[in-house]
């Protein structure tokens, strides 16, 4: 009897699937280098506390990016509001 190897296979993302809401989310958000950075981080060293430079870059973009977005909106609102 011959030894099997694993049969775990990667899956190839297909291009009809869709990409993850969050993974859309941070790409649009341009925060998308610091989120690998962190998940790089956590990867090599398994502990979050060691990885607090690359966790605080990231949320102080997405903190950056919900700020211009809420701004966006506002302009939005406020630019319909001066159609009516």
């Amino acid at each position: 009897m011959s030894a099997q190897g694993h049969t775990w296979s990667r899956q190839v993302k297909k291009e009809d699937e869709e990409e993850d809401p969050l993974d859309q989310l941070i790409s649009r958000s341009g925060c998308a280098a610091s989120h690998y950075a962190v998940q790089e981080c956590m990867a090599q060293h398994q502990d979050w506390r060691q990885c607090q430079p690359q966790v605080q870059a990231f949320r102080d973009c997405m903190s950056e990016q919900q700020a211009r977005r809420r701004e966006e909106l506002q302009r939005k609102k406020e630019q319909s509001s001066a159609h009516r």
